[in-house]
């Protein structure tokens, strides 16, 4: 067949259609652009922006196999040394903090699908990262999974409420959700033991003792820690907590080096799952970031709430540094 019969010409082929043409021989026939160009008789340059809108139309989906970020060596180190199921470590590449997180959150978004069953019941901690996270995950149909939120509403600044977190991630894994229809902390430890009996509350959180899997990030105690920014704990909460030892947050508890919880006023007022329902399930997903989050990452893990961890390769490196 000669170039001129093979050639076809944009009035031939338009539209949407010679979007997804040019996509499908670049992806599925691997031609190259300057072939692809030559039969569909337009300019390499045109098939370039072909392909771009491929891409954001959402026609193509390109994604590493998760071998490729749990079998290299730091992720080995990860799990040598924290005894753990699986570790994915993303590149944190040249940008910024910002962008490293959001490439962990993505690479988390990517590799969740793949842990869950049917019948899984997973339980959806709130904050930054796990926001993005439920923003990334790309849209599913998953049998019989139900959502369930861990830690009751809190009215902040922020987008990534807890029950935004659990709806999105439900609504884009097609999976049932259990949201916690409870404010997270009382101002009252009487009033939070009252409320925790109401019978519709009561019945949420019982719903979180059959989670067999759980999603959670690891807080810090700094000043500009978003337990404090979200109105969950005061400054006060959180000097003296710090004064007992507390070097993490998880699900809105302290915790101390050694991953125990910290017992203190602020956990009779939450409204939320207790420490010792994360502990021992089928996979407990850390997805955390940055160096601030080093210590609280080591800590929750010592804890023993964690399988499974997803972080960048310059946070793993800093967490293969702690002397444990």
């Amino acid at each position: 067949m000669t170039t001129a019969t093979r050639r076809r010409t944009v009035g031939q082929v338009s539209g949407e259609n010679i979007v997804i043409e040019a996509a499908w021989m670049y992806y599925h026939d691997g031609k190259n652009q300057t072939e692809i160009a030559e039969i569909l008789g337009v300019s390499r340059a045109t098939v370039v922006n072909y392909l771009q809108e491929a891409r954001a139309r959402g026609y193509i989906r390109i994604s590493l196999a998760p071998e490729v970020f749990t079998s290299h060596q730091l992720a080995e180190d990860l799990r040598d040394k924290f005894g753990l199921q699986a570790a994915y470590v993303l590149p944190a590449g040249i940008g910024t903090e910002e962008e490293t997180l959001l490439r962990v959150a993505q690479g988390a978004a990517r590799w969740l699908p793949s842990l869950l069953e049917s019948g899984d019941r997973l339980g959806v901690a709130w904050g930054r990262t796990l926001y993005e996270v439920a923003e990334a995950v790309e849209q599913a149909r998953l049998s019989d999974v139900t959502i369930t939120q861990l830690v009751g509403s809190l009215s902040t600044p922020y987008g990534f409420t807890a029950e935004v977190c659990s709806s999105n991630l439900a609504q884009n894994l097609g999976a049932g959700c259990i949201n916690l229809h409870a404010p997270a902390v009382l101002s009252d430890a009487s009033l939070a033991a009252r409320l925790r009996e109401e019978p519709v509350i009561h019945a949420q959180l019982e719903a979180l003792s059959h989670c067999n899997k759980a999603i959670f990030a690891a807080g810090s105690c700094l000043p500009d820690s978003h337990i404090v920014s979200s109105g969950l704990a005061s400054q006060q909460d959180l000097d003296w907590y710090m004064s007992k030892g507390a070097v993490g947050v998880l699900c809105g508890r302290f915790v101390d080096a050694a991953g125990q919880q910290i017992f203190g006023d602020l956990d009779d007022r939450i409204i939320g799952v207790t420490l010792d329902k994360l502990q021992g399930l089928d996979m407990g997903l850390l997805v955390s970031e940055g160096p601030s989050k080093v210590i609280p990452m080591c800590a929750v893990i010592a804890g023993g709430y964690v399988t499974h961890l997803v972080t960048s390769n310059s946070t793993a490196r800093m967490m293969l540094d702690v002397n444990i």
